[in-house]
């Protein structure tokens, strides 16, 4: 991963306005000689390699695959062992810990033997509130406390009180700093709880209102614990939810360190529509954190075939820059270490920035091959660059076939030059199309690239 350092000191108002400056001139603007910044722009490479490593304990070997491959890995709070050991074998690996915002859990591992484990997914366990804080659990409009459905023993907590806000933040950043994780993946950060419990909140009269409430929680909450890990030199990172729906609030909740979009490349109307990530204003402000390249972009497709797992990459290469990671999800408990094939495909560095087709397909130049997504629900196309082909294709061979010289007797007349254009791609709904550098088939080969060893337009060896 870059050496660049990721957090900066800078007022949340500082931090909004430039992010609002990259996102106009996206649309096309000329910055004056006062807005010009003399330090180097961010090398937009990419997307790097990710791994959510909550679904169960890593193996040793595991550990050593990760070393190799990741740039962020999310580990739970019990794992500070296998997080050390990541650290021995690549130091620059980011680590952060898995906790939930918006829960208490009191399943075996969160609570045993009736005390809370020494190690929670939570903030603050179960057995605590319970004692101490019965007031911290939200309660529906009937006076119950709300399990959430599919989730059996996670209770919806009142994320609007401050009071378990600084709970919440004290105990984390206090075990984060203890146990020298690099921050936190902060899990929940949601906009309704209808996705787990269809309960109206006591004091509210509506679904719309518990939502809402709900919302305005989560955004105090992020505030207070995203200050309060900053100033630690820590960061956290947000499993922020369908920002589609609501404008700014993206850039927003990403804004100590980064966001996480579990959902990314999702498609509408049960698979039949296009992608839900390219809706509303959520991508202009994924654009816009990728451009500013100060802070993690970590992107999941859930990838249950090979379309899905193409328009996911090439979406997330949309977003080239320093900190943009994706990974593939073939499981929904994250049980496994993921890799795509794509992430070695070789792309390199961005050579210019995503840009719109009059006919909604979005295409990216990189210095060794391209990309185009079609986001939309109808069939488009496409004309590529020439000269590249997809990954996959069977390497060239690096040495010539013999040919025989004709005499000149039977020599041929020379063709005429074609000028033809190349013919369009045709493009699926929601699919996308990869494209390489055919000699990168062979360099991959024989070269071994991390991130930190991409040149512009050369690749050095390790």
């Amino acid at each position: 991963m870059p050496k660049a350092t990721l957090i900066r000191r800078h007022p949340v108002v500082s931090w909004t306005s430039a992010a609002v400056l990259v996102a106009s001139c996206l649309t096309g603007c000329v910055a004056s000689s006062a807005q010009e910044i003399s330090a180097p722009s961010p090398k937009p490479l990419a997307p790097c390699a990710w791994w959510y490593g909550i679904g169960q304990p890593p193996t040793s070997r595991e550990i050593e695959l990760a070393a190799k491959r990741y740039q962020v890995v999310v580990f739970n709070a019990d794992q500070g062992a296998a997080m050390r050991r990541l650290r021995q074998l690549n130091p620059r690996v980011k680590v952060l810990v898995y906790k939930d915002l918006s829960s208490t859990r009191n399943y075996p591992g969160a609570v045993d033997g009736g005390q809370d484990a020494a190690f929670l997914p939570s903030g603050i366990g179960y057995v605590a509130a319970q004692e101490h804080h019965p007031d911290w659990f939200a309660l529906d409009v009937k006076g119950r406390r709300i399990e959430w459905q599919g989730y059996p023993k996670h209770w919806q907590m009142a994320v609007w009180n401050p009071d378990y806000q600084q709970a919440w933040t004290d105990a984390v950043v206090a075990e984060v700093k203890r146990e020298g994780w690099d921050g936190v993946l902060a899990d929940n950060d949601f906009n309704s709880l209808s996705h787990y419990s269809p309960a109206v909140l006591a004091g509210t009269a509506n679904v719309a209102e518990t939502d809402r409430k709900l919302r305005d929680g989560l955004d105090a909450f992020l505030a207070k614990a995203g200050d309060a890990l900053t100033n630690s030199d820590k960061v956290l990172v947000p499993n922020v939810s369908e920002t589609h729906l609501v404008p700014g609030r993206w850039t927003a909740h990403s804004r100590f360190g980064g966001a996480m979009e579990e959902n990314f490349g999702f498609r509408e109307n049960g698979g039949t529509g296009g992608l839900l990530t390219f809706r509303g204003n959520e991508f202009q402000e994924l654009r816009a954190q990728a451009a500013l390249g100060e802070s993690w972009l970590l992107l999941v497709t859930r990838t249950r075939n090979a379309r899905e797992e193409r328009s996911g990459y090439a979406s997330a290469a949309l977003l080239a820059g320093p900190h943009t990671c994706w990974t593939p999800a073939t499981t929904n408990d994250y049980r496994d270490p993921e890799w795509s094939s794509l992430q070695d495909s070789g792309l390199g560095e961005a050579v210019d920035a995503a840009s719109r087709l009059p006919n909604g397909v979005w295409t990216r130049t990189f210095t060794h091959g391209w990309v185009a997504v079609n986001p939309t629900a109808s069939t488009q196309t496409v004309v590529a660059p020439e000269g590249l082909v997809r990954p996959g294709t069977p390497t060239p061979s690096a040495t010539p076939s013999p040919s025989t010289t004709p005499s000149p007797s039977t020599t041929a007349p020379p063709s005429p030059t074609s000028t033809a254009p190349p013919p369009p791609l045709t493009v699926e709904a929601a699919d996308a199309v990869i494209l390489v550098d055919p000699q990168q088939l062979v360099k991959r080969g024989a070269w071994r690239v991390t991130r930190d060893e991409f040149r512009v337009g050369r690749l050095w060896a390790r």
